[in-house]
C-alpha cells in the first residue's frame, strides 16, 4: 500500500511550476486552481492546457492533505 507521503512525492513532476503560474497571474495557489479547473473541465482541450488542468487537480488535492491552522 502506497502511504500520503510517498504519493505526493511521486505525483510532482515540476515542482514550484503551477505556485508559479498562479504567482504571475497574481492569485493563490488554491484560488487560480479553482478557477483553471473551472474554466477548462468538460472542455476540448490543447495538451498544454490537459497539463494545467491536471497541475490545478493535484494542487487542490494537496490542499486537502495540508494540516489547517489553528488559531
Amino acid at each position: 500500500m502506497v502511504k500520503k507521503k510517498d504519493f505526493m512525492s511521486n505525483a510532482v513532476k515540476r515542482p514550484g511550476i503551477f505556485s508559479a503560474k498562479a504567482q504571475r497571474a497574481g492569485k493563490s495557489t488554491s484560488a487560480y486552481a479553482t478557477e483553471v479547473v473551472k474554466k477548462l473541465k468538460g472542455k476540448t482541450k490543447t495538451a498544454a492546457d490537459r497539463r494545467l488542468l491536471k497541475q490545478a487537480t493535484l494542487a487542490k488535492t494537496f490542499a486537502k492533505y495540508r494540516p489547517k491552522k489553528k488559531y
